[in-house]
């Protein structure tokens, strides 16, 4: 069931997914050669409660997976996702995407980007400005009236007009008082199909976009995608309400 939220309730997601933004900032300006993914989530854990908010990932489960150790998800180069920070550093030509989500008066915000570290090849630059745009040629589409898969097919479209693919197993979602909420934000679909957008929709629109194809491969930690082929990959993902007009960027300061 989509549930749709008042400006109160909107507002309290804004308050956790601006944490969310000022987290992935703080990130962005450590992610260099030698830096840990442990080191990084030990920063975003800190910036998070000191702004009164939970790290939303931390101790989440889903169906058989052990408990998330981490505050964020830190996934490297061919990890797709939900990456666990550990000892791993990170070295000259990596790409991380780090995904935060907060939760603070009892509703999340969730958001992710990818960050390359130092420099990296013109096809890795390519790959992350591909999905990046991507995210916002989709958030052109989240407008009351048009339908979910109107998002998916910019995405789509754009993603593999530039030859790149488009992960199939994991979706964006509503968020809410829940992390993951209804509806289901594929990023491949057909103009006109899927659940209509309403104004007081908050979701969260989030491209994963490998190099290679479009197989993806789940760890046996229970928790990190990779892709199959183990070309890199890149996820942005921004959380947005649904308002008359122009959609409300909730993920961005």
């Amino acid at each position: 069931m989509i549930i749709l939220k008042t400006e109160q309730e909107i507002g309290f997601i804004s308050e956790s997914s601006r944490i969310v933004a000022e987290v992935l900032e703080l990130l962005r300006k450590h992610i260099k050669p030698g830096v840990t993914t442990l080191e990084l989530d030990r920063m975003a854990e800190e910036h998070i409660l000191s702004r009164g908010g939970i790290p939303a990932f931390k101790g989440y489960s889903q169906a058989g997976s052990i408990d998330f150790p981490g505050s964020i998800c830190a996934s490297l180069n061919e990890e797709v996702v939900h990456g666990i920070p550990g000892n791993r550093k990170l070295k000259e030509g990596d790409i991380i995407s780090v995904d935060v989500g907060v939760l603070k008066n009892g509703y999340y915000g969730d958001g992710a980007t990818t960050v390359p570290v130092g420099s990296v090849s013109a096809e890795v630059a390519k790959l992350l400005e591909v999905t990046e745009k991507s995210l916002y040629l989709g958030l052109e589409q989240a407008k009351a009236g048009n339908t979910v898969q109107d998002i998916s097919f910019a995405i789509q479209s754009y993603v593999e007009s530039n030859y790149f693919s488009i992960v199939r197993e994991l979706t964006g979602h509503g968020v809410g008082k829940h992390l993951h909420e209804s509806p289901s934000i594929p990023n491949y679909g057909k103009k006109g199909y899927g659940a209509k957008l309403k104004k007081g929709m908050t979701i969260a629109v989030e491209p994963m976009v490998n190099m290679g194809k479009r197989d993806v491969v789940f760890s046996d930690d229970g928790w990190t995608v990779f892709a199959k082929d183990r070309k890199p990959s890149a996820h942005f993902e921004h959380t947005i309400a649904i308002t008359d007009g122009e959609p409300k960027i909730l993920t961005k300061l």
